[in-house]
């Protein structure tokens, strides 16, 4: 697979943008943290040109808020069939598989992982993700694999340096 030609980042939600727990507050809410490297990682993908997406099989406000902090323009939520969330965001992006990146830890993950042109697995995803994907990050998932990620492809396009100018 060449990653000269990654575009699209497609993102798994619950243990890839998070390190996938969900704590109960004394609220009743639920809550979930993300890693803020990941995010920085993001914002940069995005400045050099990079597109986002987020397919997660849960539904929650704090997912939302953090897509939209981060200005990620496809957030697919409560998900039962991430194969077709995959084909939605590709048409809606104008892509086509050989440039997207899908990001996953879980089973759900497996069918769009199977389709994307470079597939990835989080440190601590499931067996079978790992055996799916063209890449396993070194960083578990809401722990830096996106920026893990993220450099690895900018390195690849030679377009880190210009990147990490910008940011000086």
């Amino acid at each position: 697979m060449d990653k000269t030609f990654i575009k699209l980042l497609i993102l798994d939600v619950d243990g890839v943008l998070t390190d996938g727990r969900i704590t109960a507050a004394p609220s009743g809410e639920w809550t979930k943290a993300f890693y803020v490297q990941d995010g920085c990682a993001l914002k940069l993908w995005q400045r050099s040109g990079g597109k986002v997406a987020l397919l997660s099989g849960r539904t929650e406000e704090a997912v939302d808020r953090r897509a939209a902090e981060l200005g990620i323009e496809w957030v697919h939520s409560g998900v039962t069939d991430k194969l077709r969330a995959y084909r939605a965001v590709l048409a809606s992006a104008g892509c086509c598989d050989a440039a997207v990146s899908y990001m996953g830890d879980d089973l759900p993950d497996l069918a769009p992982m199977r389709c994307c042109g470079f597939p990835v697995a989080v440190a601590n995803a499931a067996p079978a993700v790992k055996r799916a994907a063209h890449y396993v990050t070194r960083c578990r998932g809401g722990g830096g694999a996106i920026a893990e990620v993220v450099e690895l492809l900018l390195r690849k396009q030679e377009r880190w340096s210009q990147v990490m100018g910008e940011q000086a």
